[in-house]
């Protein structure tokens, strides 16, 4: 009898649902040999938009294009501070030193999310940003950030990568602070089939800003009045954007329906568990326990077909690129701890109710 497997993320079952939509689209960038802005874009940036609830947004190629454009639109420059925690993915603390700032670290909650009280402890005469990571579809507490940013005149930058259709207190994740970071990298839960970002915001400065510095600080065909990048997203991967966001409810729903069935099925065993705050809806990019058990429990979940990931074992703070910065191994205590128990596992949109009932079976036979 062949061993069930469970991938942790199933793209082949996305793309078999999909080709039949997605294909005539592509053949309908190449016919119209649009590959760089025109309407696409602007069909993508004004859905994204009305999605997030802001005013406007920016298609750009990458989630960290988003964040470095982003910051560099708030003002942000070299030998300024930008708090944020340590341990998210590598480009957030990446996009901050890649403008020349300087990333200070605070530590995180059990949710995951930056601890405000940590935020307060560590603003400076030289804090020019506030970058709160909304890790796993869970949005961090911005009411009280937002209070924070508020009162010491600090704006605030949302890594939203991970959390596009997230809310907290019914507000809707890119939503809260001066400018909001979006990744459409193929693992995201509105995902493209590469690279691919986008920042909103409310601000029409700050979007024409970025809209400018994409395409080399161009003001028209010949004319650069700033030197600027290259971060234009191309008009295939908008097209599947434009196809997909419209289906995005629908992912983020299911994805919750099986948050739940887990919440069910696994309230008994000795795990944590990441439930929802009564002013949470969360989108599960990430369904991640914790235990410190994680590596055995990784483990036999594939020996027994089931793959897991972890997100993520080493704190940004100890990665060998931050030596310069001069944390060391028990600078932020709860992010540490959190990097040797936490274990994502599948809750993707193409798991049956089987799979998950296979995978809580196998999860408590452990404990057990």
């Amino acid at each position: 009898m062949n061993q069930i497997k469970i991938p942790y993320i199933n793209l082949t079952a996305q793309w078999e649902e999909e080709k039949k939509e997605i294909l005539p689209l592509i053949k309908n960038v190449f016919s119209s040999g649009q590959f760089i802005g025109g309407q696409i874009i602007d069909d993508f940036e004004n859905s994204a938009a009305k999605f997030c609830g802001t005013k406007y947004c920016v298609a750009l190629n990458s989630g960290t294009d988003a964040l470095v454009c982003g910051l560099i639109a708030l003002g942000v420059k070299r030998g300024d501070e930008v708090i944020t925690p340590p341990n998210s993915f590598v480009a957030s603390t990446s996009a901050i030193v890649h403008i020349g700032a300087k990333p200070v670290f605070v530590d995180v909650l059990n949710d995951q999310n930056i601890d405000p009280i940590q935020i307060k402890k560590a603003i400076t005469d030289k804090t020019s940003a506030i970058m709160p990571v909304h890790l796993t579809g869970r949005m961090a507490k911005m009411d009280k950030i937002l209070e924070i940013g508020t009162k010491n005149n600090i704006p605030i930058i949302e890594d939203s990568a991970q959390s596009i259709g997230s809310q907290y207190n019914t507000q809707k994740s890119g939503s809260f602070g001066k400018i909001g970071c979006f990744s459409t990298h193929p693992l995201k839960n509105l995902n493209a089939c590469g690279d691919g970002g986008f920042i909103t915001t409310n601000d029409k400065k700050i979007a024409d800003k970025i809209k400018q510095m994409r395409n080399h600080g161009f003001i028209d065909r010949n004319t650069a009045e700033h030197f600027g990048y290259v971060s234009r997203m191309d008009s295939l991967q908008a097209s599947i954007l434009n196809y997909r966001i419209k289906k995005l409810n629908i992912v983020i729903n299911k994805r919750r329906k099986n948050a739940q069935l887990y919440f069910n099925l696994l309230k008994e065993v000795p795990i944590l568990l990441p439930f929802e705050e009564d002013n949470e809806y969360n989108s599960y990019h990430t369904f991640v326990i914790q235990t410190s058990k994680r590596d055995q429990l990784a483990k036999y979940l594939l020996n027994e077909g089931v793959e897991t990931a972890i997100h993520y074992p080493f704190p940004i703070h100890l990665q060998p690129a931050a030596k310069f910065l001069n944390y060391h191994s028990g600078s932020f205590p709860i992010t540490e701890k959190q990097a040797n128990t936490i274990l994502t596992i599948p809750i993707h949109q193409y798991l049956s109710e089987d799979n998950i009932i296979y995978i809580c079976k196998k999860i408590s036979m452990f404990f057990k």
